[in-house]
């Protein structure tokens, strides 16, 4: 029989092997994925950015492919990256549709996923790391709102419909406008691509329909910057408040001139950084938050100059 004594000594003996292997089932992340949306958009670009110089510093290699805004297309680069052994994949959706079939793809061969921007409803990654875009597109309208003087009407110039940032600014701006009866949204579009010349074409269209428009809310900084040379070109003879959101680096600058009103800058730099963070603890099996919000600097004329000196 085993007496208190033998059990404790024989304990004592199996734990430096049950620390080995410990140990040894660890692993570390030596190659990740990164599927990028569209590298045609500066917000995306300075992620990837972020992303490969913070992994170089690592030791970790990064295999990035670009879906240049085509789900289809993402979803077999993710495939193909699958086949390259990568340890984990680093996701931005390159829209609404279809969105679930790379994370999907990536979880079937037990690649850990870290979702960026935009999330895949039903098939969700290990953990989504965006922008809190309620809250801070509360803030963007609720700023615009007071330019105006808390009336008039208004015009929304959407992003890509369904996708996350696209509901989730949506919703907040909505918030923001109930305390604003005397505003009246009156015309909605929506682009494809959240491309400048989208936000051109759509502003225009809106401003014909509506002339007296004095407020417009284009989602992404392209789209508001768009949105200026439609009001340009239109040379209306009253006030337009202009609001965007992103903070990318070229609409920074045309912010500090007086082309538009107000953005919502991102942490794009620390968003890169925290998924190859996030991307090398789910690789060692540690568990995650579910979302992992940041917030972004309401950004106008006034404290633009420290966000173009250092992109957050």
């Amino acid at each position: 029989m085993l007496t208190k004594r033998s059990l404790l000594l024989a304990a004592a003996a199996i734990a430096p092997l049950l620390g080995l292997s410990d140990a040894a089932s660890a692993k570390d992340a030596k190659k990740l994925g990164l599927a990028v949306a569209n590298l045609q958009a500066d917000f995306f670009n300075q992620i990837k950015q972020s992303v490969e110089a913070y992994a170089k510093e690592k030791g970790i290699e990064i295999i990035t492919v670009d879906a240049k805004g085509d789900s289809a297309t993402q979803v077999s680069q993710v495939q193909d990256l699958v086949t390259q052994n990568i340890d984990a994949l680093i996701y931005i959706p390159a829209g609404a549709t279809a969105a679930t079939v790379p994370t999907k793809t990536a979880k079937a061969a037990g690649i850990p996923v870290v979702n960026v921007d935009r999330n895949a409803d039903g098939a969700p990654g290990d953990t989504f790391i965006a922008t809190d875009s309620v809250n801070s597109a509360k803030g963007v309208c609720d700023y615009i709102a007071k330019q105006a003087g808390g009336k008039g009407e208004m015009v929304i110039i959407h992003g890509q419909k369904g996708t996350t940032p696209e509901v989730d600014r949506s919703k907040g701006c909505g918030e923001a406008l109930k305390a604003y009866p005397d505003i009246k949204v009156v015309g909605e579009l929506w682009s494809d691509q959240w491309h400048q010349d989208e936000g051109f074409k759509l502003a225009q269209d809106l401003l014909q329909a509506h002339p007296n428009v004095s407020i417009i809310f284009g989602q992404a900084d392209a789209l508001a910057l768009g949105a200026a040379q439609a009001v340009k070109v239109a040379n209306p003879d009253h006030k337009i408040w202009i609001a965007g959101f992103d903070g990318d680096v070229a609409a920074l600058k045309a912010l500090k001139d007086g082309v538009f009103d107000v953005t919502a800058t991102q942490q794009t730099q620390g968003m890169g950084r925290l998924a190859v963070d996030s991307a090398v603890k789910l690789v060692a099996g540690d568990k995650l938050p579910a979302d992992q919000l940041q917030d972004a600097a309401l950004t106008t004329k006034d404290n633009v100059a420290q966000f173009i000196e250092k992109h957050p």
